[in-house]
């Protein structure tokens, strides 16, 4: 039986098989790998993972699709279906259990929690080496924009800081059933060895960003007036020849690296 997907749990099922073997093309799978795969839905993607790889962990929210995956994925003995919510998924003891050095993380995740999936993800950055997860194209496009972009933001910044972020390709919203109202893309996460720049207090540094973008149509000198007083903001546009007019989304992380260690 084809279960329908539930609206409650942001499910569009990904139904296009070009698309789904051009994601699995993509990820580069080796038979040395582990993978964890978020919302494996109906396991269509679920299972070209499973022949390829070491070992699977397939995370689904849904009690009555796991009872459908375990029935349709009982031959392969490297899989594991989890009936979990992955913001409530025991990274650690999975880690301690699994004896595993780094994981390669596979999702088509909702757009709603897009966000705090991510932030748990890189919460377990020491243990993951990409991650690929088909979200919607304007989302993408706020993590990936750079420095000078509309688009570029204190998400942007939080994760460029942790991965190195690229859209792949482009997913057609009739490549999910039900379609969703906007196209999505699978985007990648590298995540990096170590943060891209240097900060000395991290809290700091995004605090300062989190300030900056929140009034984000005001210039850093206005938008920071509240957090440093005008001489110490006066001597970092000074100290690096930046304009004392520079709106937020002009400024690239190592711009907020230097004012937040200054």
């Amino acid at each position: 039986m084809r279960l329908k997907p539930k609206k409650s749990l942001g499910q569009n099922f990904l139904t296009d098989k070009n698309i789904q073997t051009k994601i699995i093309n993509a990820c580069g799978l080796t038979p040395e790998d582990t993978v964890l795969e978020i919302g494996s839905g109906r396991g269509e993607i679920t299972k070209l993972i499973a022949p390829r790889v070491k070992h699977l962990a397939a995370l689904e929210i849904d009690s009555s699709l796991c009872r459908q995956l375990e029935d349709s994925l009982k031959e392969y003995k490297n899989t594991e279906i989890i009936n979990i919510d992955i913001l409530k998924f025991d990274f650690k003891k999975y880690f301690k259990s699994a004896k595993i050095k780094k994981l390669k993380i596979i999702g088509n995740i909702p757009y709603y929690i897009s966000t705090p999936i991510i932030e748990e993800l890189l919460k377990h950055r020491g243990k993951i080496e990409t991650v690929f997860i088909t979200v919607q194209k304007e989302f993408a496009d706020r993590i990936a924009a750079g420095p000078g972009s509309k688009t570029f933001g204190s998400l942007s910044c939080f994760i460029q800081y942790y991965a190195e972020p690229k859209i792949l390709f482009l997913i057609k919203k009739n490549s999910f059933f039900p379609p969703p109202k906007i196209d999505s893309c699978l985007l990648r996460l590298k995540v990096r060895n170590k943060p891209i720049i240097k900060v000395r207090d991290e809290k700091l540094f995004f605090d300062i960003i989190r300030a900056a973008f929140n009034k984000r149509r005001k210039t850093l000198r206005n938008s920071l007036r509240d957090k440093f007083p005008p001489e110490k903001l006066a001597l970092f546009f000074s100290k690096f020849s930046i304009n004392p007019n520079i709106r937020p989304e002009d400024l690239g992380l190592e711009d907020f690296a230097n004012l937040s260690n200054l």
